[in-house]
């Protein structure tokens, strides 16, 4: 399911005087390609020159490939026919076919021309000539084929280790065994055998006998397998046949290929070791077949030829890469890169090199790097770089129909697993282009498909009916204008995205330089113009998933940086990778960019952060981020706006629902929330969908808001969840849909199921609560429980069943049975009423209760019912024995019923009813025995509340009860309204400050003994502390200054809070005026510092919010569209004029404000709307953006002007304060002081007034009908866009400003 995309390129162009490119190969060390030019004689010099030229990248321009030259090499006019570098020795190794071997040693100390210092000489010549070369991966042995037909075996320094001829007589040693049916004469001939004409399945119609090619050129190839253990050699037999001859390291014949007809020169051998591929032409296609080792043919498949130029499969090579992932078939002008999966070979990517001129390009693979290639032609290198990556659609509901395209040539296979879960190399349709495909990219919300290929783009569109997606159907194909230039070698198209509605960016090179290509088409109305901007350094482009950058695409430059394309310009972002991401993605969570990219070597990073460093695949839905490791499992991590704040999972499958083992080596295809479900790929390439318990839990969720309860009903039994969620997610329209959920069930076993499941206990947040762990705070186990929510939702249940008794009978007892405590009274009842209607009936109702209850308990219920003939038919569905139960019902029968009442209720401690009983005895001595012993004061009270001498004792008891408990306020209460007074103040004094008053009048009120002033004094000081560290200052001050006669504290105290003037009547009445300096003059200090800074900060909070309000809304009134719904997306440069800023009509074309997050034509509830924010994650995600009010969000406003209000409150709160401190100030001859602090309140109180006039004086009042439809109901946007509606009808409506009152000045300070 995935396809290979081009990530970095690489283009050098020869000099005009320059000669041809002869051979490249790699210098994997350093990453650099090596080139020889090859130097034809002149008339001034018979010799050939052949220079080695070094191309590395430019990294100011990533694109264009620098040469420097490390040698001349002068030699008798030749060919190459290998080159070859040793990255270790920094010696690079030339292979004539004369026969030639050199060696150029670089010299890396060398500070001066490289050609100067590089030491050139030719350590042999192979006789008569070389016409094949192989060097063994671990560079330790080269295998030579001669002219003369010998198999050469040398060491890295060219020693000589053996040679191994080629013959005829070699066919002979072949090991090859044919297992058929045996003889004839053993073979069991039925009736009608020969009519039918059976045969041996196992023998091919025509054996090959290995008739040559017309196209064979004679050639030699030499292929090493993987581990260096075996080399194969694909050699001309003269007047026989081509044959595959495979040698071990010693050069000893391990084996030779059977005859196959047709078979050429291309040979390479898979570096796993498994086959070797070769190229077997007939008379009606060109196949590649593989080989075994032994080799025995194993499988082919058939190659295509390009549409324009069908004679391009006339000269072939094939090679693989390093991790056998990518097999390259390289023709006459370009490069086919083929894989495989589930035994279909998938052609991926088809690269033009340049015009045939009489050399195929000459393709070496990378060493170290698997999907990094360089292919030669005379006059250019292109060195490439490709990805696998899957060409997926949205992950993001409701548009997550799981749409995947494959490429394979000119055919796109597309699968929308939410449709169909077709397996590869099956898909639910198949598409064809006009030329090979190069990349595939889907829309947003999943509507339409660009395919871009070697011919430009083809535009599909995706209608989805319900669930399902319809196969795709051409709309559009707009090919490559004059701006681009015809289809040509010099031009890549390499990538495209999409950059709104009907808009997408093609990535292409073009001479040394990337530009993006903007392609605008509207559906069925031609072709439209391409639009090129720079884009030298960028590496990647892919669109947005979500958030405020769905116009335009994202691209990734080869440092990291991340910028936005809307409209042809480019726009830096925040968020960044710490290197190049060859697969990226980038979505918005709380309008926070969150960027998330895997590197080459495993490493996965959000934004400059990294997460893990075995990542083997990713992607991201709304809620998570998914990936799977090299460990073999998929784990999830739940998104926040915080990159700091993404919490890891650790490898703990068993424990942790975020973790989760997969098959060994399984990547990620696709996700689809809706249908809770991850598509994997196997290695082989079969595919495995799997739920998880994460993505299992949002789907549940999401049916719940939909009250498809039968569904998630389903789902929770299916997926084992505990069904307590379906109500704890939505309890209100829970309770509102019994009905539904009833309707949608059905079957009473499952209603059963659901109610004998639940629980007080809100397990969204316990077992099933957000796993943020750091995001979010753990919260106490206490909020976790839910008072009476078993039983509120069994008698929402009750109330609906017990309208058909009969038909409900079993879930009408369950629902009883399952409430908290267990209603087991209300369930008896319904069996003894039953008894008396039907028997029989009565008897199955016992025995369901029997069964969901123990029966010991209901026992006990049945007795406490007074009921025994039911106790008895209850005891009789027990195991008890009749000689305990049968005596103990007897004896109840014998007593009067008050006795029996009491005697049965004392029994199952039901100590209130026993209670009752004994009143109705008129048995008060045993009242008060059983009140003590049981504690039952309250219940005894209140049946005694008319009987005066009765409730003299019982509060008595109460009050000692109560004191024994610490509850001392109302002991002393129920001390006191009985007299007892030294009680009552030893209980008042315990209670603390608030009951100050009442302590103080207890203790005057005891005369017998009276108290004396020591103790009066202990206890005034005792409530005094007690009021201060209680703030009341004004209490505080009165006990010191009349129960303590200390008018140091009392003035002190009444400072403190600001009461100067009492303070100073205190010091006058008291004649204590040393006190006016050492303590009120102190107090007005304090307060008038205290009071400064306060002020003062209130006025710097109103220079910089005012302000910033009257920004806003100038904004606003100047541009609303571009206020409210961000800039315009390139799609939408027409829009009207006449926009309002409110969502004015649910039938509306034209864009609205509510748009702003998709940035797409056709505003909420229209047919062609592709917008769909409805669920309440993004609802209460926008709440919490309009909580805080970040600046430059469209809440901004609404925070400030809540902002000024608190404020202002405040400040006309403190004004009381402030006039007393000046008042008190002036009085006190600190007049400058008072001025000062009288000044500085004006000036905040004039400032709260401007405040008002400017934020509340202008506030926008919606006219009579505005934002109405025709039919008088307005439209209501829901989800995260009715967080926006609100929000702007709030600011809109009539808004009752605060009240600022003026400032009672001095006039005795002037002005």
């Amino acid at each position: 399911m995935r396809n290979l995309r081009n990530i970095a390129r690489g283009v050098f162009r020869k000099p005009p005087s320059s000669p041809d490119i002869a051979a490249s190969c790699w210098d994997a060390a350093k990453d650099e390609v090596i080139v020889a030019y090859l130097h034809e004689p002149t008339e001034e010099s018979e010799v050939s020159r052949f220079e080695l030229v070094r191309l590395a990248k430019d990294s100011r321009q990533p694109s264009s490939l620098l040469p420097t030259r490390i040698a001349w090499i002068e030699t008798s006019p030749d060919t190459i026919r290998s080159l070859h570098h040793c990255s270790d020795t920094l010696t690079t190794c030339l292979f004539l076919a004369g026969g030639d071997i050199i060696t150029v040693v670089e010299d890396e100390h060398s500070g001066g021309d490289a050609a100067e210092s590089a030491h050139v000489e030719i350590v042999g010549t192979v006789e008569p000539s070389i016409v094949a070369v192989g060097w063994s991966p671990d560079e330790e042995l080269v295998v030579i084929v001669t002219g003369d037909g010998q198999a050469v075996f040398m060491s890295r320094t060219f020693d000589l280790i053996t040679m191994t001829p080629f013959s005829a007589d070699d066919l002979s040693k072949s090991k090859h065994v044919s297992v058929g049916w045996g003889k004839k004469e053993t073979q069991f001939q039925g009736k009608g055998a020969k009519a039918k004409g059976l045969r041996d399945p196992t023998i091919p119609e025509k054996v090959d006998q290995g008739t040559l090619s017309p196209n064979d050129d004679g050639r030699c190839t030499v292929s090493w397998r993987g581990d260096g253990a075996y080399v194969a050699v694909n050699f001309l037999q003269e007047g026989v046949r081509r044959v595959i001859r495979v040698f071990n390291r010693d050069g000893e014949l391990d084996s030779v290929s059977e005859p196959v007809d047709g078979l050429e020169g291309s040979l390479s051998w898979r570096p796993e070791g498994n086959l070797m591929a070769g190229i077997q032409r007939r008379a009606d296609r060109v196949d590649v077949v593989f080989f075994e080792r032994n080799g025995l043919r194993h499988g082919q498949f058939t190659l295509r030829a390009p549409g324009s130029q069908p004679d391009d499969l006339n000269d072939l090579t094939l090679e693989w890469n390093t991790d056998s992932t990518v097999l390259a078939v390289i023709t006459k002008d370009r490069v086919q890169l083929w894989t495989t999966g589930n035994y279909h070979w998938y052609l991926k990517q088809e690269i033009l090199c340049g015009p045939y001129q009489g050399l195929a390009p000459r393709l070496s693979w990378h060493a170290e790097k698997p999907l990094v290639f360089a292919a030669a032609i005379p006059n250019k290198v292109l060195c490439l770089e490709y990805a696998f990556t899957v060409s997926r659609g949205s992950t993001s509901p409701p548009h997550d129909h799981g749409a995947v395209a494959v490429i394979d040539g000119q055919t796109i296979k597309f699968t929308p697993f939410r449709t169909a879960n077709a397996p590869p190399p099956m898909a639910m349709c198949e598409v064809e282009v006009e030329l090979a495909a190069v990349d595939v990219a889907f829309s947003d919300d999943c509507s339409e498909m660009a395919v871009l290929h070697l011919g430009g783009v083809s535009l599909f569109a995706l209608e989805a009916t319900g669930p399902r997606l319809s196969p795709p159907k051409l709309v559009h194909n707009q090919k490559k204008g004059t701006a681009i230039g015809p289809a040509n070698y010099e031009e890549l198209l390499l990538q495209i995205a999409f950059a709104g509605q009907n808009v997408t960016q093609v990535l292409r090179c073009a001479g040394v330089f990337e530009t993006f290509g903007t392609e605008l088409v509207q559906h069925g109305q031609g072709a439209g113009a391409w639009q090129e901007t720079d884009a030298t350094l960028v590496g990647s482009v892919f669109a947005s998933q979500g958030g405020d950058l769905t116009t335009g695409v994202i691209s990734q430059d080869y440092s990291g940086k991340l910028s936005h394309y809307p409209a042809g310009e480019q726009s830096a972002l925040d968020a960044r990778f710490p290197s190049f991401m060859p697969r990226a993605s980038l979505t918005s969570v709380d309008g926070q960019l969150l960027a998330f990219g895997l590197s080459r070597n495993g490493h996965l990073c959000a934004n400059t952060r990294q997460l893990v460093k075995n990542c083997t695949s990713f992607l991201v839905t709304p809620s998570h981020l998914i990936f799977t490791t090299s460990n073999h499992l998929v784990k999830f991590v739940h998104l926040t706006a915080s990159v700091d704040n993404l919490d890891v999972p650790q490898d703990d499958p068993e424990t942790d629902e975020r973790c989760r083992s997969v098959e060994r080596g399984a990547k990620l295809v696709t996700a689809m929330p809706t249908r809770m479900s991850l598509v994997l790929q196997m290695p082989r390439g079969n595919l495995e969908t799997i739920y998880p318990r994460a993505m299992v839990l949002a789907g549940i969720r999401e049916l719940v808001e939909q009250n498809k309860y039968g569904e998630a009903f389903a789902t929770c039994r299916t997926q084992r969840v505990d069904m307590n969620i379906l109500y704890d997610h939505r309890p209100t329209q829970f309770l509102e849909n019994i009905g539904v959920f009833l309707e949608q069930v059905k079957d009473a076993a499952n209603i059963d199921l659901f109610l004998s499941t639940l629980k007080n206990e809100d397990v969204t947040q316990t077992m099933y609560r957000d796993t943020k762990s750091q995001a979010v705070p753990a919260e106490p186990e206490s909020s976790a429980v839910v008072p009476n929510k078993v039983n509120t939702i069994c008698d929402a249940f009750l109330k609906k069943l017990r309208t058909q008794k009969n038909a409900n009978l079993q879930n009408i007892i369950t629902a009883n049975v399952c409430k908290s405590p267990p209603a087991l009274d209300d369930g008896l009842t319904v069996v003894a009423e039953l008894m008396e209607e039907d028997e029989s009936l009565a008897e199955r109702a016992v025995e369901h209760i029997c069964f969901l209850v123990d029966v010991n308990r209901l026992y006990d219920h049945a007795l406490g019912l007074y009921n025994l003939d039911l106790t008895l038919l209850v005891a009789q569905q027990s195991q008890r024995d009749p000689r305990e139960y049968l005596p103990f019902i007897q004896e109840l029968h014998k007593l009067p019923p008050l006795q029996r009442q009491f005697a049965i209720d004392d029994k199952l401690n039901r100590r209130d009813k026993a209670l009752v009983h004994l009143k109705t005895l008129n048995d008060f001595p045993a009242i008060t025995s059983y009140v003590v012993k049981h504690s039952l004061y309250q219940q005894a009270l209140t049946l005694y509340r008319n009987s005066k001498p009765h409730t003299r004792a019982l509060t008595d008891l109460y009050a000692a009860h109560l004191k024994s408990t610490s509850r001392f306020r109302e002991a002393g209460l129920a001390y006191e309204s009985l007299g007892s007074y030294p009680l009552a103040v030893d209980c008042y004094l315990k209670a603390g400050a608030s009951s100050w008053r009442e302590c103080l009048f207890a203790a005057q009120q005891q005369h017998d003994p009276p108290l004396s002033p020591a103790a009066m004094r202990d206890i005034a000081a005792t409530l005094a502390d007690a009021l201060r560290e209680a703030k009341d200052h004004a209490a505080a001050a009165t006990i010191q200054d009349q129960y303590l006669a200390s008018v140091e504290a009392a003035v002190a105290s009444l400072c403190k809070g600001y009461l100067f003037s009492d303070a100073l009547l205190l010091v006058a009445r008291r004649g204590r005026a040393d006190l006016l300096e050492a303590a009120v003059d102190a107090g007005l200090t304090e307060a008038f510092s205290s009071s400064t800074e306060f002020l003062a900060d209130c006025k710097a909070q109103l220079k910089a919010q005012v302000p910033r309000i009257a920004e806003l809304r100038r904004k606003a009134r100047e541009d609303p569209l571009a206020f409210y719904e961000g800039e315009v997306p390139h799609g939408l440069v027409d829009v009207p004029d006449d926009v309002s800023v409110a969502a004015s009509s649910r039938v509306s074309t034209s864009a609205s404000l509510f748009t702003r997050y998709t940035g797409k034509g056709g505003s909420v509830g229209t047919v062609g709307s592709n917008v769909s924010r409805a669920t309440s994650k993004n609802r209460k995600r926008e709440e919490k953006k309009r909580a805080r009010g970040r600046k430059g969000t469209v809440y901004e406003e609404e925070y400030l002007v809540n902002s000024v209000r608190r404020l202002v409150e405040r400040v006309e709160g403190g004004k009381g304060e402030v006039e007393r401190l000046v008042f008190g100030l002036v009085r006190r001859d600190m007049a400058e002081r008072a001025r000062t602090i009288e000044e500085l309140a004006a000036q905040v109180v004039e400032g709260c007034k401007v405040a008002v006039r400017e934020v509340w004086g202008e506030s926008a009042v919606p006219e009579e009908g505005e934002g109405e439809e025709e039919d008088g109901e307005g439209y209501r946007a829901t989800g995260s866009e009715g967080v926006l509606q609100e929000s702007l009808e709030a600011m809109r409506a009539k808004q009752v400003a605060p009240v600022v009152k003026e400032l009672q000045r001095l006039e005795l300070l002037g002005r």
